[in-house]
C-alpha cells in the first residue's frame, strides 16, 4: 500500500446531555457517598464524589478535532502510529450517523482504538484496514454498554 490517506475527525461523539442527566447523576452520587460513609467507607465516598465531578466535567468539555494519517505502517493520531502489527482485527461502529474503526489488540488486555472517519472516506479507508486486517463483529462489553446508556 502506497497510498496515504489523510483526515480529520472528533475523538468522540458528544451525546447532548439536559438537566435530567445532571440531576440523576447527582442524586446517584449524593446517594452512594453517603451510604459508603455511613457504612465507614468514607474514602470510597469521597472517591464517589470526586468520579462524579470528573464526569461532569468530561461530559461539559467539547470533543478535540484529531489529525489521522493511515500508511503503510499503520494509523497515526497526531504523532502516536498504531501499528497493525499490534491489533488482531478491526471492526466498524456506527453511532448515530458517525462512523468509527474499532481496532482490536491482541494483547488479552490491550485496550482498543476508535477512531471515527468521515462517511466520504469511509470505503476507501476500510478497504486499506480490510487488506491488512481481518474485519470481526463487534461485541460491546459490559462497560462499552453502560457508557452507550448513560450516553457519556
Amino acid at each position: 500500500m502506497a497510498e496515504t490517506i489523510k483526515w480529520e475527525a472528533e475523538e468522540y461523539v458528544q451525546h447532548e446531555k439536559h438537566g435530567g442527566w445532571y440531576a440523576g447523576l447527582a442524586i446517584v452520587a449524593i446517594i452512594g457517598a453517603v451510604i459508603t460513609f455511613l457504612v465507614g467507607l468514607w474514602s470510597f465516598s469521597l472517591l464517589i464524589i470526586v468520579s462524579a465531578v470528573a464526569l461532569v466535567v468530561y461530559s461539559i468539555r467539547p470533543p478535540r478535532t484529531l489529525k489521522y494519517k493511515l500508511t503503510s505502517k499503520g494509523l497515526s493520531e497526531g504523532t502516536k502510529l498504531y501499528a497493525f502489527d499490534d491489533f488482531r482485527a478491526f471492526s466498524i461502529r456506527q453511532t448515530g450517523e458517525h462512523f468509527a474503526i474499532v481496532l482490536i489488540p491482541r494483547k488479552r488486555f490491550g485496550a482498543r482504538v476508535t477512531v471515527f472517519f468521515p462517511e466520504k472516506q469511509g470505503e476507501q479507508i476500510v478497504d486499506i484496514f480490510g487488506s491488512r486486517l481481518p474485519m470481526e463483529d463487534l461485541k460491546l462489553d459490559l462497560l462499552d454498554k453502560i457508557v452507550e446508556i448513560l450516553r457519556i
